[in-house]
């Protein structure tokens, strides 16, 4: 009888620890589409540009940090594909966690073709109010030309990855 009792009670726990590991991981990327709330952050002028200034492109949104290696190894990649796609509508943005003196330091020595936002702690809050339930550095959102948000990518994001999803968004 205690043996049984010990297994079930075993099982109920190896269950529990299993949804609640799902539940975390599965939070980091909230599948399913939702709507990209407003918000106004300043760029490195001070100025406040609030979202909606893109509304109507398909936006790539990028939370990243100069002192995090894979955000500064795809800012080329990003570089490029709003090079090539700036003309068909596509948007990305950058907003920094962090504060303006080593986000204005890092871009006197790196072009960057693309707004730039100041996050700082109001940016790590949006990333969370956005899906971003692990702190994953760099995160980002894709979102349609309707400001639905179709994808949210913690961690490292290739070209190929963010071409395989707004392709279809073009047409």
């Amino acid at each position: 009888m205690k043996k049984t009792a010990l297994i079930i009670i075993a099982a109920i726990i190896a269950l529990s620890l299993g949804v609640t590991a799902r539940h975390l991981f599965s939070s980091a990327e909230k599948p399913g589409v939702s709507a990209l709330p407003g918000f106004t952050l300043p760029d490195l002028s001070g100025q406040q540009r609030n979202i909606a200034e893109w509304q109507g492109k398909v936006l790539v949104i990028n939370f990243w940090a100069t002192w995090c290696p894979p955000c500064l190894k795809e800012i080329p990649g990003f570089v490029a594909l709003q090079e090539q796609y700036a003309d068909q509508g596509v948007q990305f943005i950058g907003i920094a966690l962090e504060d303006k003196e080593p986000v204005a330091k890092y871009l006197s020595a790196t072009a960057i073709n693309y707004p730039i936002l100041l996050g700082g702690d109001n940016g790590v809050t949006l990333a969370h109010q956005l899906g971003n339930s692990v702190d994953a550095v760099p995160y980002t959102l894709i979102v349609d030309r309707q400001g639905q948000i179709i994808s949210r990518h913690p961690g490292e994001f290739s070209k190929e990855q963010i071409l395989e999803i707004i392709t279809p968004l073009l047409n």
